[in-house]
């Protein structure tokens, strides 16, 4: 069967051959699997035959000058089209290190927003009508992938504590954020899907969780964030395209209310930080979910030990929509050929 078939099978709580395989290893964990074995040139989905995912991008920054600022052997500082200047680690697995922000109050905030206006040029025309046909034509399951929200808003567009402190002190500034965010994505989203450019999913990042609870309360969350992210689904929904929401850290009391307006599908299920794919499954069985596979374990470099997570999951969770994805990022402590065995008996278990 071709991804699409099994994607699409997934969100359906329909069987499939096999119950699809994708992966995000940060870029130091690809370095040390090129120096075990993993072969120059060639794509690790590719190479360990994972599910072909094709994402359309497109851009709903104020488009400040992205600028080099430094750069050495170990790291890179950049200013963003956000205007943020961050340093990002060459060769550790890392997310950056936010280091300024030039939006930091509503008059900043205001100037970039007027240059947020949607127009074609944010989309890369030319690289869709040479791609795109050809994902169609080898079966590959293609998405749109939009930013908004506070993931988005904490390191891409104010600090966190800002943010943060908005929630309470300035919830209406906070509106106008994540509406001027949202709103010019789909209005661009719209331009793509008028000349043709239909994809089958629509996702976005919102990390709203961290190890052991959230960053905001769930009357925040449903004051402020929940909203848009109906409105979201019901843009995705009113043309037949599926949802998909990444969330790291515990979400425990968000998942109802994913499900209360429609979400299609959950991403990543980080196991160390309290998420349980096995309980949300039970207690949410409509809810197909996508990782759960905890990257600790994978870790301890111990076959047998991987094997029992993978055997004490899979044969529950994937008869009912799910795509085999570990819980993280997987970082540059997993060697080669823990992987390669990762997926090996992923995909006997997930046969179907």
């Amino acid at each position: 069967m071709t991804t699409h078939e099994r994607y699409k099978r997934m969100y359906e709580h329909r069987d499939a051959d096999r119950v699809p395989v994708i992966e995000n290893p940060w870029a130091a964990t690809i370095e040390r699997w090129r120096r075990e074995g993993l072969p120059e040139n060639v794509p690790f989905t590719e190479y360990f035959d994972l599910d072909p995912i094709d994402c359309i991008f497109i851009d709903n920054s104020p488009r400040y000058e992205w600028r080099l600022v430094e750069e050495t052997d170990a790291y890179t500082i950049v200013t963003s089209n956000w205007g943020v200047t961050l340093r990002n680690w060459k060769h550790a697995a890392s997310t950056p290190e936010y280091i300024d922000f030039k939006i930091k109050d509503r008059e900043t905030w205001a100037e970039a927003s007027a240059r947020m206006e949607p127009s074609r040029d944010r989309i890369n025309w030319e690289w869709l009508r040479k791609d795109y046909p050809e994902w169609r034509r080898r079966g590959h399951w293609v998405c749109a992938e939009i930013w908004f929200g506070f993931d988005t808003t904490h390191s891409r567009v104010l600090a966190t504590d800002t943010t943060l402190v908005a929630f309470l002190e300035d919830p209406e500034w906070m509106r106008d954020v994540f509406a001027r965010q949202l709103e010019t994505s789909l209005a661009m989203l719209d331009m793509l899907w008028a000349e043709g450019y239909h994809f089958d999913e629509l996702r976005w990042p919102d990390d709203m969780g961290y190890k052991g609870t959230q960053f905001f309360s769930l009357g925040v969350y449903r004051d402020l964030i929940k909203p848009f992210q109906k409105r979201a689904i019901e843009w995705a929904h009113a043309r037949g395209v599926w949802t998909s929401l990444h969330s790291c850290g515990n979400i425990n009391p968000f998942v109802p209310e994913f499900v209360e307006i429609g979400l299609d599908a959950l991403n990543p299920l980080e196991v160390k930080a309290g998420m349980d794919p096995l309980r949300i499954r039970k207690n949410f069985p409509s809810l197909p979910l996508i990782g759960g596979m905890d990257v600790r374990v994978l870790s301890t470099n111990n076959r047998d030990i991987v094997r029992r997570e993978l055997e004490a999951k899979i044969p529950i969770l994937k008869h009912n929509g799910f795509v085999l994805h570990t819980d993280h990022s997987v970082p540059d402590t997993v060697d080669y050929d823990t992987y390669r065995f990762f997926v090996d008996e992923g995909l006997r278990l997930g046969a179907l």
